[in-house]
């Protein structure tokens, strides 16, 4: 995306971001902060990065994305081990986003949500667009073996509908916050 908007670009990790304080009247961070492992750290940096009186627009998934696919591929390991282990990332609830947003110094900070459902007509089409947008599950501490082979056909076919499609929920929150006003000149005297 950088590349895309023409010079100069910058692509940083959001932990360590390289901006000098009040580099920015905008910072526009679009479903990119979900992979940071400090996301009140990396709030901060984004708001001392900011001018005062600077805009934070932010999108992320929130709590509820995907939650038919990890609720399915739950019972099914369940079912085929006696166990599960996540499968899907965790997001952060929505009210969390606007009090992450607070600590982080932000002023009138505002954290809504846009929900939105996709129907897919093949259901390893939604496993394909996962792994394509690279959204497989980040957590350090995961399951790395190898899931039973049965688990994601048992999973899809419990998500499927009567007409076979399968329904993928994504629940976006999207945050707005200001860097707060510059503070007003001190009268002499």
């Amino acid at each position: 995306m950088a590349a895309l908007s023409g010079a100069p670009a910058v692509a940083a990790d959001e932990e360590w971001l390289p901006f000098a304080p009040a580099s920015f009247d905008l910072v526009v961070a679009s479903l990119s902060l979900h992979w940071v492992n400090d996301l009140p750290g990396a709030l901060i940096q984004l708001r001392r990065a900011l001018r005062p009186d600077g805009l934070l627009l932010a999108s992320l998934p929130a709590l509820g994305t995907l939650g038919e696919l990890r609720t399915a591929l739950t019972e099914a390991e369940a079912a085929l081990t006696g166990g599960a282990a996540p499968r899907v990332s965790p997001f952060p609830d929505l009210r969390d986003c606007a009090a992450l947003l607070q600590r982080a110094g932000f002023v009138l900070p505002v954290a809504d949500a846009e929900e939105i459902r996709v129907l897919y007509a093949d259901p390893l089409a939604l496993l394909r667009d996962l792994r394509a947008a690279g959204e497989t599950n980040a957590v350090a501490l995961r399951d790395r073996r190898v899931p039973p082979r049965a688990l994601f056909p048992q999973a899809l076919a419990a998500l499927a509908r009567q007409d076979g499609r399968v329904c993928a929920t994504l629940r976006l929150a999207v945050l707005t916050g200001w860097a707060p006003p510059a503070a007003a000149a001190m009268p002499n005297g």
